[in-house]
């Protein structure tokens, strides 16, 4: 799931962008409300975490203007600020969820899962194809009902494929899902983890496969269909 962190303290933001991808979320860090409006115009997201005092502005009236432009983003508003009436603006103020600083990782992660979970309650988040059902919440994926460990990076991309199975996905909609825009790619990454998500479902014996359209990028189709 990928997620945009924006706060100016790069040490903290170091930390919880790496406990977050230990828990498979691709994370953006964005120091500034510019930055982050930046980021938002050339991704999506499916969660915000935002640092309330920011350098050039409060985070909160950045996030009311968000909400009346319309972006249903969920947002968690992270500050050292921990008073009753601050509390209140902020859930006001259009935010899902308030976390007092200091962070504990496992809090936030629960946090942030208990704000999906909310997010996507008027639908069933559970993606299902073939044999095969996966849990964006949990990061849980089963082949005929047994589970099936994947890597993360693998699991952004059977996610990714999911969504649109189907349906050819260009390489480049994939790489945005999976690396966040700090990350340098090499230029077989993409590939060596199609490779290795490949080798998962034939292992399992998943009723789905992944096929390359060429010079475009993947499609994850039942197996027995046509191929080309």
């Amino acid at each position: 799931m990928r997620t945009l962190l924006v706060d100016h303290h790069s040490d903290l933001a170091r930390s919880v962008r790496g406990a977050l991808a230990e828990c498979g979320f691709t994370v953006d860090v964005a120091r500034t409300l510019e930055e982050a409006s930046t980021a938002i115009c050339f991704a999506s997201y499916e969660i915000m975490l935002l640092e309330l005092a920011l350098p050039d502005g409060d985070s909160l009236d950045w996030l009311r203007q968000l909400r009346r432009d319309g972006h249903s983003i969920p947002a968690i508003i992270m500050s050292n600020l921990n008073d009753l009436d601050r509390r209140i603006a902020i859930f006001n103020g259009g935010a899902d969820d308030f976390l007092p600083k200091p962070l504990s990782s496992d809090e936030l992660v629960a946090r942030m899962r208990a704000v999906l979970r909310r997010s996507t309650q008027a639908t069933d988040p559970i993606l299902e194809f073939g044999n095969l059902t996966f849990d964006p919440i949990s990061r849980q994926v089963c082949v005929g009902g047994r589970p099936l460990k994947i890597a993360r990076r693998e699991l952004t991309i059977l996610e990714h494929l999911l969504n649109r199975a189907g349906r050819t996905v260009p390489r480049e909609q994939l790489e945005d899902s999976v690396y966040a825009f700090n990350h340098e790619v090499s230029a077989n990454a993409l590939e060596v983890g199609i490779y290795r998500l490949r080798g998962h479902l034939t292992k399992s014996a998943a009723t789905l496969r992944i096929k390359t359209t060429r010079g475009i990028g993947y499609i994850l189709e039942l197996t027995g269909t046509a191929s080309a």
